[in-house]
């Protein structure tokens, strides 16, 4: 995942750029970089890892060095960007969000028909920004480029491109992932939150369509490629990336939260399977908007168990040792006793992934004395790793628990059945639930239908993509 930002003025935009790209950092956790022009000084870049400490940090120095009335930034969970590209088609910047699964066949088709050299980062694989900047300067010109670039992309691409004096922004060919245009009182920005720019005095002024392209200057922008019909905006958008005042496609993050965790608990009471307990609580951030929801629909007291340190742990550091991760997460994590011992409790998470974490956590809950631990999540059992926004970090269905938990119930037999055991009405999808709940810990599990969640999400459901429970496109 990851996020970017621009922005094109009549004045110096480098603090915007920088505040607009650090608002971007709940996207990623690996680089960030900026990218700046002025017509007396050029471009100039900047990249950094930003894996152990914060964007706004690695950043501050190099402010003084930086001048423009144009720049880009942009913080990334995958390679180092932006990148200075020269071609055929000018000098620009560019940075991208999305995956390429066929980064390997584009490359050799790259070195078969049009070049002998990419550069290569030390794993020797190709660094995707560069990949697509490559294809793009296969095309007569920017957008033709761009355009041929998402054709062949199998994936998703969004792309934000910086010349002198402007920005181009496509999203991707299926909108999976938002761009928005904010209008300033000198110029105008790019950005993936609308938050973001809302804070540096910009309003909203446009949302690019799927496979929109559109250039942006300090005086306006154009469409240079218009909005394609089919849309599969990401719905984990709402349930988990999103910021809680991020908007995508005139929805807000924090309400749909709220309502997703209201229309939880109204299926469980019409059931009769909502639990007895003391308090309802969510699983720090963006699983405690959903308890809440369900708290004041279940009129249950909602509480917080236990706080996230933020003061050495402010963002999602992860290291590459599953050790040195389960140890930060038990670290990140502080009870308050008082509101867990004797307690049974039911908590909220935005999602099950791995359940590795969430292990560690129940486990926490026990040895600080609580009586029973019930889980919800606010969305159904993920059966399928994403392959056009990398929401997660498990590469193979396998790694996901579900798919694990159904391979070890059923062997193979099972994985022909998924969507028996996403149905908690099933026989399958309950031996599912009592599975994990067995190896989690859970008192009991419930899991947020598919169509619980399109009602929160409350967009047209064939506009969302749902890949990830569903396998289908």
């Amino acid at each position: 995942m990851g996020g970017f930002f621009g922005a094109v003025s009549h004045r110096d935009v480098v603090l915007d750029v920088f505040f607009g790209t650090d608002y971007h950092s709940h996207l990623g956790t690996r680089n960030a970089g900026m990218a700046v022009w002025d017509r007396e000084q050029g471009y100039r870049r900047q990249i950094h890892s930003i894996s152990n400490s914060p964007f706004r940090t690695k950043f501050e120095d190099d402010l003084a060095d930086f001048k423009g009335t144009c720049g880009i930034g942009c913080i990334s969970d995958s390679d180092p960007q932006p990148l200075m590209v020269r071609s055929q088609l000018g000098v620009y910047a560019i940075s991208t969000l999305g995956i390429i699964n066929n980064s390997e066949s584009l490359v050799e088709d790259y070195f078969a028909t049009h070049g002998s050299q990419l550069n290569a980062m030390s794993s020797g694989k190709v660094n995707d920004t560069e990949l697509v900047a490559a294809l793009i300067n296969e095309g007569s010109d920017l957008v033709e480029g761009i355009k041929k670039a998402q054709q062949l992309i199998d994936g998703s691409m969004t792309v934000l491109l910086m010349g002198e004096g402007h920005l181009i922004a496509a999203r991707d060919r299926l909108g999976r992932l938002p761009v928005l245009i904010g209008r300033g009182k000198d110029g105008y920005c790019v950005s993936f939150e609308s938050f973001a720019y809302h804070k540096l005095d910009y309003a909203d002024c446009y949302e690019l369509g799927p496979g929109e392209i559109v250039r942006v200057t300090a005086d306006g922008f154009e469409t240079l490629s218009p909005a394609g019909d089919k849309m599969k905006i990401c719905a984990f958008l709402w349930s988990y990336y999103g910021y809680p005042n991020s908007n995508y496609q005139g929805v807000n993050v924090e309400v749909m939260r709220n309502r997703n965790g209201e229309i939880m608990a109204k299926n469980e009471m019409e059931k009769g399977t909502m639990p007895d307990v003391d308090l309802v609580a969510g699983v720090p951030d963006s699983g405690i908007p959903h308890a809440i929801g369900y708290a004041n629909a279940s009129h249950k007291p909602f509480a917080r168990p236990f706080v996230k340190y933020t003061p050495t742990w402010p963002r999602s550091f992860m290291p590459s040792s599953q050790e040195v991760r389960d140890q930060v997460a038990k670290m990140k994590l502080i009870p308050v006793p008082e509101l867990i011992q004797g307690k049974k409790l039911l908590f909220v998470d935005d999602s099950i992934v791995r359940g590795t974490q969430l292990k560690g956590t129940v486990d926490f809950l026990y040895e600080s004395g609580a009586a029973e631990v019930h889980m919800r999540s606010a969305c159904p059992p993920i059966m399928y790793a994403c392959k056009y926004i990398n929401f997660s970090r498990s590469n193979s269905d396998m790694g996901l628990l579900a798919r694990r938990k159904i391979q070890e119930l059923e062997g193979d037999e099972g994985q022909k059945h998924l969507e028996e055991y996403s149905d908690a009405n099933t026989e399958r999808g309950q031996c599912l639930l009592r599975s994990i709940c067995q190896e989690l810990g859970f008192d009991s599990l419930g899991y947020q239908s598919l169509e619980g969640l399109m009602e929160a999400i409350g967009i047209d459901p064939d506009k969302i993509c749902t890949y990830c429970w569903t396998g289908k496109e």
